[in-house]
């Protein structure tokens, strides 16, 4: 059995719809489909989970939301027009979002955003379901509160309730047809709606893969396959340089810096139930894609890919003989959490340590704050901090034991004028870490790209 997941762009209109449905049929093991809400039609478009976030903000504020509010009906409308369905669907959709932002006074404001939010995945997959059943298939809409989709942690950013997988498990043992499941979101304890970070919909997918033991996880997009980097920074990459297969911990990797053709967090449920995930095209089908699995044949000093993310920052801090005093590096990650803040890098010295943060958890008030605690509790020689840093991240199986590699890295990015901020190695040996000024992103990436790739 085959559990696959469509994104926004494979569900934008009545047209994509009916791409999804002639895939799922094509394939008699496709039996959970799991959707996104309908993404943007060309450009300018707007997404619906935007339209909705746009509803709830109007709602919150207490003003008139009648142009919100049929922003959204009308995109659905639209939908179900184009595909014949009826006005059944659109008054049951009107229905369901009067009923959601009359709830308001119910909720705390993110519990109110999540409801809204998912609404766009929810709704949808009760539309398609009717899409299906229009072509004489038996289909039929789950919800994530009957099937026992149970979330916990914070609005808008859920985690899935480990104790889940026994429910989902049983929900799906004795299933018929073809089951349209919604993304993005489930229910808490208290039976509220809780969502999972942007992208939501590929840990969703992940996550039913993993409960009803899939032969194999297909997540359709809007590309043939993973790229080794991004077409947006490097322009030169061909159609014909996809990766062909990838392990689960370099998808991981790639993810984690910048490689938006998959949520890092949806790796995780897969990974544990050692499921294949197969990244593939909804507008080409027939293109075998890039599979993700638990091991592969790689060659040394090769990397799969090399990825760049934005917006973090260094905190440097230098005391002689600091290697002699004990617990200096946990006293300053003990800051850290104290602080609501989680590290991303630790490279360390004799006499030196580095903290790399995102920059979204050290607004100014917060970096003085960090700031003079380090020095008031640990009583550094000197404390600094240096914004406007990208992560490169160069992954492959293929860099363990090679020799030679950081030679490599650090001559491309050299001969492009790069200069290199930080530098650190993984202690899986799949990937490294160079940070470098925003400013030299592109010219990095693509740098990286031409050493490996031409």
């Amino acid at each position: 059995m085959k559990v696959c997941k469509f994104g926004g762009s494979s569900l934008a209109d009545a047209a994509q719809i009916n791409k999804v449905i002639d895939i799922v049929l094509a394939d008699p093991s496709r039996r959970i489909v799991v959707v996104s809400a309908p993404g943007k039609r060309n450009g300018s478009d707007t997404k619906v989970t935007d339209l909705l976030i746009a509803l709830a903000k109007a709602a919150l504020s207490g003003a008139n939301v009648d142009r919100e509010y049929g922003a959204v009906v009308e995109r659905y409308a639209s939908i179900a027009q184009d595909l014949r369905l009826g006005d059944q669907i659109t008054r049951e959709i009107e229905d369901d979002l009067k009923g959601r932002i009359a709830d308001k006074s119910k909720l705390t404001e993110d519990e109110f955003m999540d409801l809204m939010k998912a609404a766009g995945e929810d709704n949808n997959a009760k539309l398609i379901a009717a899409a299906f059943t229009a072509r004489g298939r038996k289909a039929r809409y789950a919800s994530p509160r009957d099937t026992g989709m149970v979330l916990m942690g914070e609005h808008g950013d859920a985690q899935l309730d480990p104790e889940s997988y026994k429910t989902l498990t049983r929900a799906f043992s004795n299933f018929e047809g073809i089951v349209i499941y919604p993304g993005f979101f489930g229910y808490t304890k208290e039976g509220k709606v809780a969502t999972f970070p942007r992208g939501g919909s590929d840990i969703t997918g992940s996550i039913l893969a993993a409960a009803v033991c899939a032969d194999v996880y297909e997540n359709f997009t809007d590309v043939d396959s993973v790229y080794p980097a991004d077409p947006r920074l490097v322009p030169e990459v061909k159609d014909g340089e996809g990766i062909k297969t990838m392990t689960y911990r370099e998808m991981r990797e790639l993810a984690y810096a910048g490689f938006g053709v998959f949520n890092d967090d949806a790796v995780i449920p897969a990974v544990k139930a050692r499921i294949p995930i197969n990244i593939r095209n909804t507008n080409h089908p027939s293109a075998p894609g890039t599979m993700i699995q638990q091991t592969r044949r790689s060659v040394p000093g090769t990397i799969v890919g090399v990825a760049s993310e934005s917006g973090f920052v260094n905190i440097i801090i230098d005391k002689y003989l600091m290697n002699r005093e004990i617990g200096f590096g946990r006293k300053v990650l003990t800051i850290l959490e104290e602080e609501g803040i989680g590290y991303e890098h630790m490279p360390t010295g004799i006499d030196s340590l580095c903290v790399m943060v995102k920059d979204k958890f050290m607004p100014t008030e917060v970096e003085k704050r960090v700031v003079n605690r380090i020095k008031k509790e640990l009583k550094p020689d000197s404390v600094s901090v240096v914004h406007d840093l990208d992560v490169l991240m160069m992954v492959g199986e293929g860099t363990r034991y090679a020799v030679g590699m950081l030679a490599k890295v650090s001559k491309a990015l050299a001969d492009a004028g790069v200069s290199v901020m930080m530098f650190s190695q993984g202690a899986s040996e799949v990937s490294s870490m160079a940070a470098v000024r925003t400013q030299d992103r592109e010219k990095a990436v693509r740098a990286i790209y031409h050493a490996f790739f031409e």
